[in-house]
């Protein structure tokens, strides 16, 4: 399931607390979504609106509207604006307000169905992540995406058992090489402050930073490819996810597979909604 499955009733509801934050003002774009959603997460800040679940739906479909906004054309300091606006507004609005009474009732009723949902697709420019909060008691993904390194397939994300997973990309090289490290390479926010979006997205070598894997094991077989039978889990340090959530929806990062002969094998992935994927896992395991 989507984002886009749910979208009609969720909009609904963000229509009207843009009415209620913006008088007069109808929605127009990407944009407008964001900051209507933005509204709402800061008046939730502010007067205490929902339950922690409900809070981490909100955030989920807030940092899915950004990146939306973002791939749509909308630019960074559009978007920084806009979300100042939304806090601005929602500073001056009374707590007891009787209209944001309305807005909170309409958004839990909204995201009650999202509770209940057990997967969903976080679609991006080119891949997308896919959420999964379906309790079991085998090694699984919660938040994954795909990618090719020559014939060899490549999954990153979220994955292992119970309700603690770690960062984890899963390898099934083709052949008896195998790499002795690997790590993540992305954007250098201290060397390149703005979005990296020229070529494939991916900020040139001498801008670039990394994070080495701490570890490596065989992979559990339910987190490998379709139709392989072996491969390696490379975990990857808890700051990864930060440095991830940095990056725009739209740039790239890479797994580098380094080996001993010198060579070295690199999936390309997509930053997307990486943030929204995780926020939809914070709202709890079915």
């Amino acid at each position: 399931m989507t984002i886009g499955q749910t979208a009609s009733k969720t909009k609904a509801v963000l229509l009207a607390a843009a009415v209620f934050a913006l008088p007069g003002v109808a929605t127009a774009g990407a944009a407008d979504t964001y900051y209507e959603r933005a509204f709402v997460v800061a008046a939730h800040a502010r007067c205490h609106l929902f339950a922690p679940h409900i809070d981490a739906a909100l955030n989920a479909a807030t940092a899915q509207a950004r990146g939306a906004a973002l791939r749509s054309g909308a630019g960074e300091s559009e978007l920084v604006a806009a979300a100042g606006r939304a806090r601005a507004r929602a500073a001056t609005v009374s707590c007891t307000d009787p209209q944001l009474a309305t807005v909170r009732a309409r958004v839990d009723g909204a995201f009650a169905g999202w509770l209940r949902t057990p997967r969903m697709v976080f679609p991006g420019t080119r891949r997308s992540w896919v959420a999964n909060r379906v309790s079991s008691t085998d090694a699984n993904w919660r938040l994954q995406q795909m990618s090719m390194v020559g014939a060899s397939p490549v999954a990153f994300g979220y994955a292992g058992k119970g309700a603690t997973p770690e960062l984890t990309a899963v390898v099934s090289f083709v052949g008896r090489s195998r790499p002795y490290a690997a790590r993540i390479v992305l954007r250098d926010p201290v060397r390149v402050s703005r979005p990296w979006l020229a070529g494939d997205g991916l900020v040139p070598v001498s801008a670039r930073a990394s994070l080495w894997a701490t570890g490596v094991s065989a992979a559990d077989p339910t987190l490998l490819a379709e139709e392989r039978r072996t491969g390696e889990a490379w975990r990857f340090p808890a700051a990864t996810a930060a440095a991830l959530e940095r990056l725009d929806p739209r740039e790239t990062f890479a797994i580098e597979f380094h080996f001993r002969d010198g060579s070295v094998a690199t999936a390309k992935f997509e930053a997307g909604d990486f943030t929204a994927g995780r926020a939809f896992l914070a709202m709890g395991m079915l």
